[in-house]
């Protein structure tokens, strides 16, 4: 009879979320409160947290699993249910971090974790600095996420760790190497967390959906790296199971990195555009590399000449004048060019390479050297009266 009733609270929760009667399914908990009381609290928590999973594998309604999330912790904090209630709070920490609520979830996240060390749940520890390494990642806290990361790892050593939390651990460990500029590192754990994901079920059969995120991740890696020759083979490789228009995205941007084509890198991404600026890893450095390349052939435009008018230099390069203007200006601040801008004629006077004569600095180094070897002969002699 327990187990007739457990499936038909499934079974109702999935009838509500499916016409998105989402009020009703808090309701349904709390009409099962009697049911609760007779089952042992594990099994209660099994329940409740199933019918949270069922409520999130809706796509768009994030802002409701929040509110359902919020309303169960508070349901076990008045049945005192404190087991439930901390991975309640991680899993409404996570949904939080989705919703870009990251001062609220990270909040949550450091009471929660302060909680948990007294308790010493591994499991939950590793699950909950996973969340905070991606909060501190998305805040742009690079040392602080991989300080979380490390953490979670070590608490992972510790225990078993299931096939789908250690593909987390993997990526969110090649998404900081990325952040690094390690890119050949971050490619392999990738692939680690690629294969995790893609073989969860078996081999041949359909994967969990976050190998396309580190496929595409993975193909981000070689072109930064670049190796855009090897984009092609990989889409080709373990693409055909995945979403084509995200790996799409890449390939093309992955073919106008090779040719160094400004042109094609913004009809890629422009084409491209939710794809490939709905993930913050990729969006972020596509931006590195547009900057990168720009450099690169503004270099190679303006080398022949030693002053060239800017509406030339952006005639060449296909960019408006203002863009190309205050790119140089950039680049001569930063030192990657040498030259002055006279905006009073608009052009570019770029100055000769000048080799640094060292004749001062080593006189200086060699008179530098003596006075330590003459004070040196000074104190032996000393010594020795």
């Amino acid at each position: 009879a327990l187990r007739i009733k457990e499936e038909a609270l499934y079974r109702l929760a999935k009838l509500f979320v499916t016409g998105r009667h989402f009020d009703k399914v808090l309701g349904l908990l709390q009409n099962a409160n009697p049911f609760f009381a007779i089952i042992p609290k594990a099994k209660t928590a099994k329940i409740v947290r199933a019918v949270i999973e069922i409520v999130c594998e809706v796509p768009d309604a994030i802002q409701v699993q929040i509110t359902l999330c919020e309303q169960v912790v508070a349901w076990c904090i008045s049945e005192k249910r404190s087991f439930l209630r901390q991975r309640v709070q991680s899993k409404l920490a996570a949904l939080m971090f989705k919703n870009e609520q990251y001062a609220e979830s990270l909040e949550l996240v450091s009471k929660l974790i302060k909680e948990l060390k007294k308790l010493d749940d591994k499991q939950l520890l590793v699950e909950t600095h996973l969340v905070e390494a991606r909060i501190q990642h998305a805040l742009r806290n690079i040392p602080k996420a991989k300080a979380a990361l490390t953490t979670s790892r070590t608490n992972a050593n510790a225990i078993y760790v299931v096939p789908l939390l250690q593909g987390e651990i993997d990526h969110m460990s090649g998404v900081l190497c990325c952040e690094e500029g390690d890119y050949n590192t971050a490619y392999s754990y990738f692939l680690e967390s690629f294969e995790g994901f893609a073989n969860v079920n078996g081999s041949g059969k359909q994967g969990d959906p976050r190998a396309g995120v580190c496929l595409k991740h993975m193909m981000l890696c070689k072109v930064l790296q670049g190796s855009a020759d090897d984009v092609p083979h990989i889409a080709s490789k373990w693409g055909l199971k995945h979403s084509t228009a995200q790996l799409s995205g890449l390939v093309a941007i992955a073919a106008a990195a090779k040719e160094r084509s400004l042109e094609n890198f913004d009809a890629a991404s422009t084409k491209y555009a939710d794809e490939l600026k709905s993930d913050v890893l990729v969006s972020h450095h596509l931006t590195l590399l547009y900057d990168n390349m720009l450099d690169s052939n503004l270099l190679k435009i303006i080398s022949p000449f030693s002053r060239v008018e800017l509406s030339r230099v952006a005639e060449l390069i296909n960019l408006p004048q203002p863009a190309v203007e205050k790119k140089l200006s950039q680049m001569i601040l930063d030192k990657k060019l040498k030259g002055t801008l006279d905006q009073g004629n608009g052009t570019l006077i770029v100055f000769d390479e000048v080799d640094i004569d060292g004749t001062y600095t080593h006189a200086a180094d060699v008179i530098g050297n003596m006075e330590l070897v003459v004070d040196s002969l000074y104190k032996r002699a000393q010594n020795i009266t």
